[in-house]
């Protein structure tokens, strides 16, 4: 009777913890929620960690698993000016093959000693073909020489290799007024130069009509203040853009 008396009461002194174990998962399971709450708000997974880990710490005894936060490593912030966007190298490419075309036109323009009304430029715009007006027109007129028709049609041939790319003719003058009957200002005779030598452009079927386009900007782009007969000549002038394909409209 006495030892089942000390059995009895020894087991009255023992506390029934079983409650812990439900309570410790509910905890663990608020943690876990807590932490995915806190995922979807926040992209600094650093920061995540250091909470997850502290959550961890201040609810030690649970039996959640752990690997959760034990799944990467913390990330390492690479630095903007590393990272190479698609369309950064597609950009550079783009302007390599600009590079090259550019280097064809040069070609041309040296070997038939045109460099004096012809030169080319590459830019961030694109690859700019400038030729002066009396290259191509009579004074005071629109419509491109006959002499001059060969070499329009020589750099048609230059700009298939620009293909699908998109091409500005833009028309050109100095701020002297018009004087004749044909056009009523500056901006038709720009205008009409652009269209006329566009049109002789595109009798080359291999280019496609619907990427070029016309415009006159009359005296208003100027290259050189118009002071001089010598800057005044600079001014009168037409110019072809091949813009970059990164870089369509």
């Amino acid at each position: 009777m006495v030892q089942m008396a000390r059995k009895k009461k020894k087991h009255e002194e023992h506390i029934d913890e079983t409650w812990l174990i439900p309570y410790a998962d509910m905890l663990t399971l608020l943690l876990a929620l807590f932490i995915v709450l806190f995922a979807m708000s926040s992209l600094d997974t650093e920061k995540f960690r250091q909470m997850a880990i502290a959550f961890n710490k201040e609810l030690k005894g649970g039996t959640g698993n752990k690997e959760f936060l034990n799944e990467a490593p913390p990330a390492k912030d690479v630095p903007l000016k590393e990272e190479k966007s698609v369309e950064e190298l597609q950009a550079k490419q783009e302007m390599e093959e600009l590079k090259q075309l550019q280097e064809k036109i040069d070609a041309y323009i040296t070997a038939n000693k045109l460099s004096l009304s012809l030169k080319t430029t590459l830019t961030e715009r694109g690859l700019m073909i400038t030729i002066m007006d009396n290259a191509l027109f009579d004074s005071g007129k629109a419509f491109v020489k006959l002499e001059s028709v060969a070499t329009a049609k020589e750099i048609s041939q230059l700009l298939v290799a620009a293909s699908p790319r998109e091409v500005m003719v833009s028309g050109h003058t100095d701020n002297v007024p018009i004087t004749n009957a044909e056009f009523k200002s500056n901006w038709d005779l720009s205008t009409g130069r652009a269209v006329n030598f566009m049109q002789v452009l595109l009798e080359n079927a291999n280019l496609q009509p619907g990427k070029f386009s016309a415009i006159g900007y009359g005296e208003y782009r100027p290259v050189a203040p118009n002071d001089s007969a010598e800057n005044r000549a600079k001014n009168r002038r037409v110019e072809v853009l091949i813009l970059p394909l990164t870089k369509q409209p």
